[in-house]
C-alpha cells in the first residue's frame, strides 16, 4: 500500500507536465494565477487538518452540546455512563446536522467557483467564509463582540457582516460557554431537589452511614427515563439553534 501511494504521488508531476498544465492537487492557486507547488499544498493541507479538531469544537454547536451533555451526566450521578466516546459522538453528529446547510453554502460559494477556475483562492476564501460568518453572528452576543473589539482595538464595523473572524470566533465561544452553563444549571435543579429530599429522609431516620447519592441515583435515573429525558434534552438543544 505504501509503495502504491508513493508511486501515485510520483506520477503527478509527470502527468501534469504531459498535459502541459500547472501542477495542482487541490485547486489552490496563488494571486497571480500560478499554481502553488505540490509540497506546499501538502503542507497547507496537513496544517489545516491539525487545526480541524479545534475548529470543530470551537466554531460549531459541538461546544454547547458537549457541555450540556456533560452537565446532564453529572446531574444524573452516573459517573461514566454514557461514556465520553458516546457523548462526543452524539455531540459530533448533532453538530453535523446543524452545520450541514452552512458547510453546503461554503462549498457552493467558495470551492465550486475556485474549482471551475472562475475565482482565485483568495476570492474563494472570502466568499466561502460568508455563511460561517453569518452563523457566528447569529449566536454571538453583542456584549462579547464589543469586548473583543475593545481588546483588539479594532474599529467598529458598519454591519455585522463586516466583523472579522478573529473577533467573531472568540465572541462566539464565550457566548456558547454561557449558553451551555445556563442550560446545564437548569438541568441540575430537578436532580438537586431529589438529592436534597433523599438526604433529608436518610438523616431523619438515622441512616448516616449510607451515602444519600447511592439511594437517590436510581430515583433520578427512573425520573429521567419516565419523562423521556434524552428526547427532551436533545430536542431542546437542537431547537435552540433553529430559533
Amino acid at each position: 500500500m505504501k509503495k502504491l501511494l508513493i508511486g501515485l504521488i510520483a506520477t503527478i508531476p509527470a502527468a501534469a507536465a504531459a498535459a502541459d498544465q500547472p501542477l495542482s492537487l487541490f485547486g489552490i492557486s496563488a494571486k497571480n494565477g500560478t499554481s502553488i507547488s505540490v509540497p506546499m499544498q501538502i503542507v497547507i493541507l496537513l496544517t489545516l487538518m491539525t487545526l480541524l479538531p479545534a475548529a470543530v469544537m470551537s466554531i460549531t454547536p459541538f461546544l454547547r452540546i458537549v457541555i450540556v451533555l456533560h452537565f446532564l451526566r453529572q446531574a444524573l450521578g452516573t459517573q461514566s455512563t454514557p461514556s465520553n466516546q458516546v457523548l462526543l459522538g452524539l455531540a459530533m453528529f448533532l453538530s453535523l446536522i446543524v452545520m450541514q446547510p452552512v458547510v453546503a453554502d461554503m462549498y457552493h460559494q467558495g470551492w465550486e467557483p475556485m474549482e471551475a477556475r472562475q475565482i482565485t483562492g483568495q476570492q474563494a476564501m472570502e466568499s466561502g467564509v460568508k455563511p460561517l460568518r453569518q452563523f457566528l453572528v447569529k449566536f454571538a452576543r453583542e456584549k462579547d463582540i464589543k469586548l473583543f473589539i475593545e481588546i483588539s482595538k479594532a474599529s467598529t464595523p458598519r454591519a455585522p457582516g463586516d466583523l472579522d473572524l478573529k473577533i467573531l470566533i472568540p465572541a462566539y465561544i464565550l457566548s456558547e460557554l454561557k449558553s451551555g452553563f445556563q442550560i446545564g444549571a437548569v438541568l441540575f435543579l430537578p436532580f438537586l431537589v431529589i438529592d436534597l429530599v433523599i438526604a433529608s429522609v436518610t438523616l431523619s431516620i438515622g441512616m448516616v452511614q449510607l451515602p444519600p447519592a447511592m439511594i437517590s441515583a436510581p430515583f433520578k435515573i427512573l425520573l429521567f427515563v419516565l419523562v423521556d429525558g434524552w428526547n427532551l434534552v436533545v430536542g431542546s438543544l437542537m431547537k435552540s439553534f433553529y430559533s
